[in-house]
């Protein structure tokens, strides 16, 4: 490779690969889509998540069980995996799970504002981010969202909650303040990988990729809700699309020519193979599961390409996220009782 690759890079990138082969194949999903809550939760008992199976099993049980054993394997997997990850790639790794903060502490204003008991929504936080389980836990026992705002004063992400919070308190909408603490986000991932630390272009090429798919699948549900309002404030910075393109490609009617000006936009190859097979339209979950398909097999390749940096860390972080998403899915559809086939197209496999 021309340069030497410490020790410590090389064992945490190893550990990455075995870890990522031992997440769940497509036929397992497939199997179970066939399963109901209790036999799905009896096959993943078997699995790397038989210890949080087994140590809630007494307290929760059916859908409960699996939600909250889920949150712990992966706030407890993505814990283990900022223990063992040395230099820079330990920087980068916490700066790219800062996104768990945004998505708890969003989890917990929804919640609150919708009268759900507190237990339910500690069901589903992931503490992996900045925000531990002492810190969650103190904010669930909060009595108003205006003193869950304040307990976060000298957090990263208080100066957009403190700006936005009023608006959706008013409007009883989360979306624009949502949006901005995205966009703060990603600002902030674009600096760190900016800041001249080894490895960091590496870490920019990934955070820009993210930013073009989450953009993108911005635009095609915009087409979807029919919205052709100013959507600037919509758009996220740093990706291959600019504010200028994004709201001019929101404004075209016809999807064929949406998808044509798309096409000459976005800079980023497998995205555009992807576009290639979107001449008629289809649902936005469709096209959700097929863009982040089309993601993880990119960075697969860079991490072949790349094999000691944090590109096997991101690609199984990733993938552990997904394979969450996919049995929390499988156990909500299973509740439901949606058809077998409309939960299997939620799916990212």
């Amino acid at each position: 490779m021309g340069v030497s690759i410490s020790a410590p890079y090389i064992y945490v990138c190893t550990r990455m690969r075995i870890r990522k082969a031992k997440l769940l194949p497509k036929e397992e999903y497939m199997r179970m889509l066939n399963m109901s809550i209790s036999e799905i939760t009896r096959v993943i008992s078997e699995t790397e998540y038989k210890q949080e199976i087994d140590e809630l099993g007494n307290t929760f049980k059916g859908i409960d069980l699996l939600e909250v054993a889920l949150s712990w394997n992966l706030a407890k997997e993505y814990q283990r995996i900022l223990e063992i990850t040395p230099g820079t790639l330990k920087q980068f790794t916490r700066a790219y799970l800062r996104y768990w903060d945004i998505q708890n502490v969003l989890t917990i204003l929804r919640g609150k504002s919708q009268g759900e008991k507190t237990g339910k929504i500690k069901e589903v936080l992931v503490p992996a981010g900045g925000l531990d389980k002492v810190m969650l836990d103190r904010l669930l026992a909060e009595d108003s969202m205006d003193r869950i705002i304040e307990a976060l004063k000298g957090r990263r992400l208080y100066p957009v909650l403190a700006r936005e919070y009023p608006a959706a308190k008013e409007t009883g909408s989360f979306a624009r303040m949502e949006n901005e603490l995205y966009k703060q986000f990603y600002a902030e991932l674009i600096a760190d990988a900016s800041g001249g630390i080894s490895g960091g272009s590496q870490f920019l090429a990934f955070i820009r990729l993210d930013i073009d798919v989450k953009n993108i699948l911005t635009l095609f549900r915009l087409r979807a809700d029919k919205i052709q309002e100013d959507v600037k404030e919509m758009y996220i910075a740093g990706g291959t699309i600019t504010a200028a393109d994004f709201a001019a490609l929101n404004t075209i009617q016809d999807y064929r020519e949406f998808i044509d000006q798309l096409r000459v936009k976005v800079r980023t190859g497998p995205v555009l193979e992807l576009l290639n097979d979107l001449e008629t339209e289809r649902p936005v979950y469709e096209i959700a599961s097929l863009l982040v398909r089309v993601q993880m097999e990119q960075m697969e390749k860079l991490s072949k390409r790349n094999p000691f940096s944090i590109y096997p860390i991101l690609v199984y972080l990733e993938k552990k996220k997904y394979e969450v998403f996919n049995l929390r899915a499988l156990a909500r559809g299973k509740e439901s009782k949606l058809p077998s086939e409309t939960i299997g197209k939620y799916l990212v496999m």
